[in-house]
């Protein structure tokens, strides 16, 4: 409960005027309820014939409930006496109708504003998640699942916000019920309430006991529907490899295994929640019948002062209070299930941010003179990726880096614009150290190109200039003529305002490819990273792209990653990567006559 306080105390400050608004209006509904059963007696006095009539009206005080009393017996009395017993009775009933409309309207005003609340609280935590996801290092997603991800900012969302709702209840609306209900009970009979607040909390603790395991029950269930959707998104993403296996049966399976397993925690968990209504309305019986019990004995003892009527109306403010009694323990079980979800969600926002720009961080907008790598070292496990590299990159130059894959190519750039920091070294721009420089401002000196184009599923120009945040048309219709591009475009149904489906699927690879350096083209940045930007082309739309990428790459610093040596022979510098170092440097010229690992590579591919 303690982290349920908290996390209220986290999410809920936004909403304070709605909070007065929420317990000033439940407050006036338990009053006016109060004020319904109240009218109550007198109608039953009436139709028991009891001898209730009052001939004196006293002075009115509004904080002596015996005066106020009084009153209302004098004028029901003074009508009782003109028009008889039957129209006396619908008289009290007018005022009746009076108060329970009232009543209601202040119910429905309470939760009138818990709504702006609950959907508040939802937005600002998925505002969140998402704000944490954009910062969230790249390590963090290796070690993730998308899937799992996915169901934290939907399911887990979804389940908070029931606990949120819950929690309203319970800590605005139904205090505010019993107490307002518990001190007019207390009116009517302090010894009748008092033996029922001695009841009550061996009801409760039987009702807290059954829900004790339900919280640990409910993470299991989120964990295996954050795995379910993991497999579906999997299945999504390679659906065209399922089906040329044909394994079709055995995702299937698999599928299935993780859905009955879903059930199989679900039963319980649910079999658990669905129990706390029968268990507090079977309690709430036995409380009932003792509570008569007691309240007869009192009437039959006439030093009590209690009498029939009131009796009869104090059973109905008892019942009053068992909804917001029993909706404690079933509020109760729903907190559990939303902690259980929030604690899953809380992994992503007290994941750490380890990519964090130093405070004084200097601006950089352009490179001056060179890039240099100083005795990088770089590890994602225990094995180190990168050992000991030290590559100096001068301005307008272009360097490649080829070798076997997984010998750390795409690793040395990714560390440039600081998707992932080095263990030891040091990389450095004009003599800065980039974790030294804003990240944004480093960022924005770099274009990338990679070998899987990353489009979104959105028109053709809002990809074009994704990242840009302000271009004309003329300048986007120039940047797609540099990439090859606009002649493709303006083929398409709506040209540049055409929507291009989930990943770019409605084009070809080298479509893709091309919209990709056409954003790069638009961006104009000073460094530019080509990770493989032809390997997974056809050989006319290499060309086409192959020509896209030496306009692009014109009078700028160039970091190519190739397989193809070909694609980089007129490159200035080539460096050989092998097993994370770099065994190899010179002109594509220079290498072959090493005889080293370079010319072999150029032998095989020659050979192909």
């Amino acid at each position: 409960m303690k982290d349920f306080i908290s996390v209220l105390k986290l999410y809920l400050p936004p909403y304070k005027h709605l909070l007065v608004f929420n317990f000033l209006f439940n407050f006036l509904s338990a009053v006016f309820a109060v004020f319904s059963v109240a009218l109550m007696i007198p109608m039953l006095e009436i139709i028991l014939m009891q001898d209730s009539e009052v001939w004196e009206l006293k002075p009115w005080a509004i904080d002596d409930f015996n005066v106020i009393k009084n009153n209302l017996y004098y004028y029901i009395t003074m009508f009782k006496e003109d028009y008889g017993p039957g129209y006396s009775l619908l008289f009290v009933g007018f005022f009746l109708t009076i108060g329970t409309f009232l009543k209601v309207s202040s119910a429905y005003l309470a939760s009138f504003t818990s709504v702006g609340i609950r959907n508040g609280v939802v937005r600002d935590i998925r505002h969140k998640i998402y704000n944490k996801i954009l910062l969230l290092p790249m390590s963090f997603f290796s070690e993730e699942r998308k899937g799992d991800i996915i169901s934290r900012s939907t399911g887990d969302v979804q389940e908070v916000e029931n606990s949120v709702m819950s929690s309203l209840d319970m800590f605005l609306k139904n205090p505010v019920l019993i107490v307002v209900f518990l001190t007019a009970m207390f009116i009517f009979s302090y010894q009748l309430t008092i033996f029922v607040l001695v009841i009550l909390p061996f009801a409760g603790f039987a009702i807290g006991k059954v829900g004790k395991s339900l919280k640990k029950r409910s993470r299991q269930g989120q964990d295996k529907m954050g795995d379910i959707l993991g497999a579906l998104e999997e299945t999504l993403s390679g659906l065209r490899i399922v089906k040329a296996f044909n394994a079709e049966k055995k995702m299937a399976n698999r599928f299935d295994g993780e859905i009955d397993r879903y059930k199989y925690i679900m039963n319980k968990v649910m079999r658990r929640k669905h129990m706390a209504h029968p268990v507090s309305e079977f309690l709430g019986t036995i409380v009932i019948v003792l509570v008569v019990w007691f309240g007869g004995t009192l009437i039959l003892n006439q030093e009590s002062g209690l009498e029939p009527a009131a009796f009869i109306a104090y059973i109905g403010l008892f019942y009053q209070i068992i909804n917001p009694a029993k909706a404690f323990s079933q509020a109760f079980f729903n907190i559990q299930k939303g902690m259980a979800a929030y604690d899953r969600i809380d992994k992503i926002f007290k994941a750490d941010i380890s990519i964090k720009e130093r405070s004084g961080a200097k601006s950089v907008n352009t490179l001056n003179s060179e890039i240099s790598y100083n005795n990088v070292t770089f590890s994602y496990g225990d094995e180190p990726v990168l050992k000991n590299v030290s590559l100096t990159i001068p301005k307008g130059k272009t360097y490649a880096l080829v070798g076997q894959s997984g010998s750390g190519k795409s690793t040395f750039v990714d560390l440039l614009p600081r998707l992932y920091d080095i263990q030891n070294g040091s990389i450095e721009i004009d003599g800065n150290d980039i974790r030294d420089l804003k990240l944004f401002d480093l960022r924005n000196l770099m274009g990338n190109v990679n070998q899987d184009a990353i489009l979104f599923n959105d028109s053709i120009y809002n990809n074009i200039t994704f990242g840009v945040d302000s271009a004309t048309m003329d300048e986007v219709v120039e940047a797609a003529k540099v990439a090859n591009a606009h002649e493709f475009i303006i083929r398409t149904v709506d040209g540049y305002d055409t929507v291009i489906g989930d990943r770019g699927s409605k084009l070809s690879g080298g479509q893709r490819q091309r919209l990709s350096i056409a954003r790069a083209v638009l961006k104009n940045p000073p460094v530019l990273i080509l990770d493989e930007a032809t390997s997974a082309l056809d050989t006319e739309s290499e060309m086409l792209v192959q020509q896209a990428l030496e306009n692009l790459m014109k009078n700028r610093t160039s970091i190519v990653i190739a397989h193809r040596l070909s694609t980089v022979r007129s490159a200035d510098m080539i460096s050989v990567f092998h097993e994370g170092e770099i065994v190899e440097k010179g002109s594509h010229e220079e290498l072959l006559k090493l005889d080293g690992v370079y010319n072999k590579l150029h032998s095989l591919q020659m050979r192909d």
